[in-house]
């Protein structure tokens, strides 16, 4: 069932302002991800005073410390690496697809993963993912893609791979699908 598009209206501040601290309650957003949200709802968002309510209610929450894309893109780096064993880059991947500026996810990401072992990170992953030692020639191409769907590089998943013994010939054909 597809949901409805919100009715666009006119909002005052106060009333966009609660809106937003509305979505906020929900689960933490990045600030492209409000102003998106806020533009769906807002009638006339496309004008000099739909962007500046926006901007001001932007502000706002900002200064009351609601929202702050820099400690979401440090929670956001840690739990995926803890929680879904991602990698660094799928992880630099989704914030950008977030919208969260670039010098930001470079930070948190770094942070997030300094001191971790990429090869440990890819190993949990596979653990958490109940992926075992390829049987044959389809399996490990599997894995490879999982792996690098995954955010690992593919320096880590071949050193993976050939740790498992998994025959040369294989990896020859894997090498040339990465690069190409």
């Amino acid at each position: 069932m597809a949901f409805a598009r919100p009715k666009k209206k006119s909002y005052s501040e106060d009333e966009l302002y609660e809106y937003a601290l509305e979505a906020l309650a929900r689960r933490m957003r990045t600030v492209a991800e409000l102003k998106r949200m806020m533009r769906a709802r807002l009638e006339d968002a496309e004008s000099e005073y739909g962007q500046t309510l926006i901007e001001l209610v932007i502000r706002r929450l900002k200064d009351h410390g609601y929202l702050n894309d820099s400690a979401y893109a440090t929670t956001y780096s840690s739990l995926r690496r803890d929680n879904q064993k991602f990698g660094r880059r799928r992880i630099i991947t989704d914030l950008k697809a977030k919208g969260v500026h670039g010098a930001v996810i470079e930070k948190a990401v770094d942070a997030a993963f300094d001191g971790i072992s990429e090869e440990k990170q890819a190993r949990e992953y596979l653990r958490r993912k109940r992926l075992e030692k390829p049987k044959d020639q389809k399996q490990a191409a599997r894995i490879f893609r999982q792996l690098a769907r995954a955010g690992f590089g593919t320096k880590t998943i071949f050193t993976i791979l050939k740790k498992w013994e998994v025959d040369d010939e294989t990896l020859s054909a894997l090498e040339s699908e990465a690069a190409g």
